[in-house]
């Protein structure tokens, strides 16, 4: 009796437990199943991270169009419309000067006068030679008349009216060398007042009251006065070959000065030298400026500021943008696959940060910036999001 009362409480106790052996089974399968698969996941990440990574990452940017005009500063030397020096055309001592540096003279208007005492002296001595061969010439005139008509009938011989006839013709050419002597005489005299050539400003005077004086601008000649038109200036500029093909008539300019900062003075091409210097491979230019409000000086230095038009055709890069490869110069494009395609380009003018793209390149290339010199034909890469590195020049 008492055995068969323990049996059905042995198979009570029994079935809990192995309820709870099976459930922490269930759970340390579900702990290992996780642990496993959470495993296998983080490496199938850190697999796909690593492909990532091995493809190189790039910043592209497409090739700009160059600016319809572009602007070139270049150094200018300014000089007035018209300038030159002023010498004496006769000897003799300075008797006075009339004006001084900064005078605004016209055209005519006497500068100074000199003393010409032995151009006096000459022109004295040259009045009376030509009185004297006047009177040789009028008695020899007469003298020939009288044997012409003596001749006639037969009173004198031939030879003798020959001889009177030339003694005539004689006469006479002395007399025109002595009246032109005379008169190159009054012209030096008249060169004793020392008038101004055309309207102008007194930039210069190198002469005192008693000076002497020499004639000529070369040896012992000095320069008395220099006088200078600066209503309008004449600026030459020299513009590089590579850019003298753009020089036209149309071309405009502005000038800016130290002595004005950040102010601007217009200036337009009068004309260009037609040929480049063989020294400097440079175009020589001449602009003017209108100064008739005097604010600007001859013999500044100006900064010339040169519009000229460009070839919109042609496209612009950064310079960090280019890839040498022996002696050819590449660009890295990328393609919609992904891959790169490295071309062969033609480069232009040199701009310093940018450079002009001649051929090789078209406006919708995606350009890789910065690209890195292990870049090959057909490698995979990745484009980054965000702007290029690079300024429109």
């Amino acid at each position: 009796m008492s055995d068969q009362a323990l049996k059905p409480t042995g198979n009570r106790t029994q079935g809990p437990r192995r309820g709870t052996i099976i459930l922490v089974l269930l759970i340390v399968l579900a702990a290992v199943y996780w642990g496993i698969s959470t495993r296998l996941k983080a490496a199938a990440e850190l697999q796909k991270s690593m492909k990532e990574q091995a493809v190189p990452e790039v910043t592209v940017m497409h090739p700009l169009a160059g600016p319809a005009t572009e602007e070139i500063v270049l150094p200018g030397t300014v000089q007035a419309w018209h300038e030159a020096p002023i010498y004496a055309r006769t000897n003799g001592y300075l008797k006075d000067w009339r004006t001084d540096i900064g005078a605004r003279v016209r055209a005519g208007d006497l500068l100074a006068e000199i003393e010409t005492p032995e151009v006096d002296a000459q022109r004295r001595q040259a009045e009376a030679d030509f009185q004297t061969a006047k009177a040789n010439n009028d008695l020899a005139q007469s003298t020939s008349r009288r044997w012409q008509l003596l001749l006639k009938t037969r009173s004198v011989p031939q030879q003798e009216a020959d001889e009177k006839q030339g003694d005539a013709a004689a006469k006479e050419a002395v007399l025109a060398s002595e009246a032109a002597n005379l008169k190159r005489l009054r012209e030096l005299e008249n060169f004793k007042r020392v008038t101004a050539p055309f309207n102008g400003v007194i930039t210069a005077r190198n002469t005192d009251t008693g000076a002497l004086i020499n004639a000529g601008s070369g040896g012992a000649g000095q320069e008395l006065f220099r006088i200078a038109e600066a209503d309008r200036l004449r600026v030459y500029v020299q513009v590089p070959e590579a850019y003298a093909h753009a020089v036209t008539q149309d071309v405009t300019a502005e000038l800016y000065f130290a002595e004005y900062p950040g102010k601007s003075f217009p200036a337009s091409l009068l004309t260009t030298a037609e040929a480049l210097d063989p020294a400097t491979r440079t175009l020589r230019i001449q602009l003017q400026a209108d100064n008739r409000k005097g604010v600007l000086l001859p013999g500044s230095y100006a900064e010339v500021h040169l519009k000229l038009p460009s070839d919109g055709n042609v496209l612009q890069l950064p310079v960090n943008a280019l890839l040498f490869r022996g002696s050819e110069l590449k660009a890295g494009t990328v393609g919609t696959d992904g891959r790169v395609r490295l071309k062969t380009i033609v480069a232009g003018r040199d701009f310093g940060t940018w450079i002009e793209i001649v051929s090789g390149l078209h406006g919708g290339d995606a350009v890789i910036v910065n690209p890195p010199d292990s870049l090959i034909d057909g490698e995979t890469v990745r484009i980054l999001a965000g702007k290029a590195d690079g300024e429109n020049p």
